[in-house]
Order: C-alpha cells, then sequence, then structure tokens
C-alpha cells in the first residue's frame, strides 16, 4: 500500500495463513500481556459444540439443479464461536465439498507458502521506526528476534494479533482453520480457491517505500489502542451475524479516507472476489456442492461475491443467522 492508512483489523482479514504459526510467536509474559490459550479440555470442547450458536454470514446459491452456500468467515475468532451453530452445521451437512482461500492443514499449501515468504525481500527500515518497532514488540512479549526474519508486513501483523489476544480473539481460533479441520474429518473434498503465490503477491508491498509506510501505519494503529476498538467492532459484528452493520462497513472503517486506501482496498479485496466467484462457480458447475468460506469482507458491495454469483445466474439467498 502507498501511504497505507489500511487498519490493521482489514490486514488480519486477509492474512488467514498466519493462524498456522501464530503459537510460535506468543510466548506471552501473563504479568504483562495476555496468555497463550490454554489446551481445551475435552469437556470444553462438548461444551462448546453443545452450545454452539450461529455467527457469521451465509448466503445459500442454487443453479443447475443444485446447491451451494457462501459463509463469510472472521481469521481471529473467541473460543465458543469454534465450532457452527444449527444453521451452519445444516449447511455443511449438505455440501461435499469444503473451498477455502487457501487450506492451511495441506502440506503442500504450507510448504509453499513458507518457501514464498522466505523469498520475499523487506526493506531497511529507518532507525527510528525499527526502534518503535522493537519497543512493540517487547510490550508484546514477543522477543523481536522471533520475528526479525519475517518480511516487515508481517511482522506488524504478528503484533496486530497480540492485540487481538487482549481483546480474547485467537488465530489460533481461526474459524477458516476450523473448518478446514472439520472437512477434512468428514472427508470431505477440501480445496483451495487461490494459491500461495498469489495471496503473497497481493500481500507484500511492491514499493519498499510502501512497506516502510505499511510499517508505521500499524505502529500507529496498535499504539493509539484502534487497533483493539476495531477488532472489538468486527468481532461483534462478526459474532451477532450483524449483516445491515457489516454492509456498512465503509461508513465506519475509517479505512477509505484517501484515493490511495481506496484504491488499496480494491486490491485487496474487489479484485479478488472474480477470481474467487470463478473458482466457485467451476466447482459448482462440476456438479459438486459447495460450502465456499473467505473472509466476511469478500460478501458486501456489489463486487462481494454473493453479487457476482447472481450475475453467473445463481439465485442467491441470505440466510439469516442472527440470534432469535
Amino acid at each position: 500500500m502507498t501511504v497505507l492508512a489500511m487498519p490493521n483489523r482489514i490486514r488480519i482479514a486477509l492474512l488467514v495463513w498466519l493462524a498456522v504459526f501464530a503459537h510460535a510467536l506468543f510466548a506471552a509474559d501473563e504479568r504483562a500481556c495476555p496468555p497463550a490459550p490454554a489446551q481445551p479440555t475435552p469437556e470444553m470442547m462438548q461444551a462448546a459444540m453443545r452450545d454452539a450458536r450461529d455467527h457469521g454470514f451465509l448466503w445459500r446459491i442454487t443453479r443447475d439443479g443444485h446447491t451451494s452456500y457462501l459463509y463469510g468467515t472472521i481469521h481471529v475468532a473467541a473460543f465458543d464461536w469454534m465450532f457452527p451453530g444449527p444453521g451452519v452445521l445444516q449447511a455443511l451437512r449438505s455440501t461435499d465439498t469444503m473451498a477455502l482461500e487457501l487450506d492451511m492443514l495441506d502440506p503442500d499449501i504450507r510448504e509453499r507458502m513458507a518457501k514464498g515468504i522466505k523469498s520475499m525481500r523487506s526493506p531497511a527500515l529507518p532507525k527510528p521506526l525499527l526502534q518503535r518497532l522493537q519497543r512493540q514488540a517487547a510490550a508484546a512479549c514477543i522477543p523481536y528476534g522471533e520475528i526479525a526474519g519475517l518480511p516487515v508486513e508481517f511482522q506488524i501483523t504478528a503484533l496486530t494479533l497480540v492485540e487481538g489476544r487482549r481483546e480474547g480473539l485467537e488465530a489460533a481460533y481461526a474459524i477458516d482453520a476450523v473448518l478446514a479441520g472439520i472437512g477434512h474429518g468428514a472427508k470431505k473434498n477440501v480445496v483451495s480457491l487461490e494459491t500461495p503465490e498469489a495471496q503473497l503477491r497481493t500481500l507484500q508491498m511492491q514499493d519498499p517505500r510502501d512497506a516502510v509506510a505499511f510499517v508505521e501505519d500499524g505502529l500507529e494503529e496498535i499504539e493509539s489502542g484502534r487497533t483493539r476498538t476495531g477488532f472489538r467492532r468486527i468481532a461483534r459484528v462478526w459474532a451477532d451475524a450483524d449483516y445491515d452493520e457489516l454492509a456498512r462497513y465503509s461508513e465506519w472503517c475509517d479505512c477509505l479516507n484517501t484515493e490511495i486506501e481506496r484504491k488499496e482496498m480494491r486490491r485487496l479485496l474487489d479484485e479478488r472476489n472474480p477470481n474467487l466467484a470463478e473458482r466457485i462457480d467451476s466447482l459448482h458447475a462440476s456438479g459438486k456442492r459447495v460450502f465456499a468460506a473467505v473472509g466476511s469482507l469478500h460478501m458486501f458491495g456489489p463486487t462481494g461475491l454473493p453479487a457476482l454469483m447472481e450475475k453467473r445466474g445463481y439465485r442467491v439467498e441470505r440466510m439469516d443467522l442472527r440470534s432469535k
């Protein structure tokens, strides 16, 4: 992004893969930082499954005599949200194919992602900015050496995840990762809608000046407390399945104030959506009954997936997941 003011909450929504690597980054000191999540006990898991209620955003899409689904996810979540509620579970049971942005349980996907990250080049940060980054890592109880080898865009994202943890939101509980586990456990066909290489091309700043601005903006978000505020709001909207509020995202996100920000939002969301729609359409047209789960921000507006699937001739029905 150029002169990035894109909030960290957007970056997190797009970096689903980081959930897989998050555990190694967050050896928190409980005196100053929120502790890492405890391993759930069997009793906790059973209670969570028993009491699960619906969250997120679900659409039924029908064409050629069979039905698929679009589901808007969140990439950091609370433990109680992990398991699908009755509405989402019914949709899952009626499908044979789980389609995710990336299936991070696929060893090939993980290997290609890791290889791609290693090949990325990071600019040298100005000394004052590097010192701020190091101070923030210390405040997050992450030894800077543990993230120093990551591209700078990913370093700031790792620190942003700690801010989510302060709000009780964990990358370890990412809904996409849970769905991948459910899909594999149920012996469904689990596919990736994108490639690691394509996602990394989208996520890496093409201009070194943009990467520096990305870090500076991310630190300002964290230091000001806006990151935590953003986490709280978007998490509440997702947990409450508040379609109307997320449809108004551009009004309250404070992320579309300049032409540069608007251009970047188009690149990160709108320009990816046609390819996602094409892949979902191809799977459905082959006779698959698809449960396509991607970040919720891909679902809204005239370039969102429901709108694009409707243009492709699907009958699209929004399913109300709000608690009655």
